[in-house]
């Protein structure tokens, strides 16, 4: 990751990265469809749901049954669309709130999202889940003492606001937000190593992360991206601790 200029912006991808892929699909995925039946039973002509339920293709938004067999399905594909992702931070609202759910970052996350910021960094969080899911999150997490990390964060984007993270497209929509910084200025942690390689194609610095319960990674993977198992291993000027 040599370059002659200084990291400024850590962009970060959430689940698996930030905290455990099994959070998400054992926690916050079973968690929505649990609440969903009442939800659209309480809610269904409720102005403040209407446009959750709007930004379903029609043949799903006229009913309740249809709407819930569709949000079904999706999950259990893992298709990754707005009109759901918009939805499912809508369900999760409530159970954050009352303290049913609650983000358990891998451990050494705060302390770093803190030591970033007070070396001048800007951190930005880049996820397949909504803007407003993504906030959710960090707003309620295991961190002590303080559990709402949203004041740490200066951006946020999604596949609406961005586009798919695969694309390397997206990654310079992102950049072009910021036209204060140069691509290289900009350092991308994620899971997943598609992600990686587009965040690089646009121009960016990016590392692969492999947390525990993620996938694991082909053997050439590796050889050509740098790979990290916590934000630890990262120095201060962001290049690799020397084993």
């Amino acid at each position: 990751m040599a370059a002659s200029t200084s990291v400024k912006v850590v962009l970060l991808d959430i689940e698996g990265t930030v905290c455990p892929i099994s959070f998400v699909k054992d926690v916050l995925f079973p968690y929505a469809l649990k609440v969903l039946p009442d939800t659209l039973e309480s809610q269904w002509d409720n102005p403040d749901f209407a446009k959750y339920r709007n930004a379903f293709p029609s043949e799903y938004s006229s009913s309740k049954d249809a709407l819930e067999a569709h949000v079904r399905d999706l999950v259990e594909k893992d298709v990754k669309i707005s009109y759901l992702k918009s939805l499912q931070g809508y369900l999760w609202e409530e159970g954050y709130a009352s303290g049913d759910l609650k983000a358990p970052l891998f451990p050494d996350v705060a302390t770093k999202l803190s030591e970033w910021r007070h070396r001048g960094l800007m951190i930005m969080i880049y996820s397949s889940g909504s803007v407003a899911a993504q906030k959710l999150l960090f707003k309620h997490t295991n961190a002590a003492p303080t559990s709402d990390l949203t004041p740490q964060i200066a951006d946020w984007f999604d596949t609406v606001n961005a586009g798919l993270k695969t694309d390397p497209s997206s990654y310079k929509t992102i950049a072009s937000k910021h036209p204060e910084l140069l691509p290289d200025e900009w350092l991308f942690l994620s899971d997943n190593v598609k992600e990686v390689d587009a965040a690089i194609e646009a121009g960016m610095r990016s590392v692969v992360v492999q947390r525990p319960g993620n996938a694991p990674l082909s053997a050439e993977v590796p050889q050509r991206l740098q790979v990290i198992e916590t934000f630890e291993s990262l120095d201060h000027d962001f290049h690799l601790r020397a084993s």
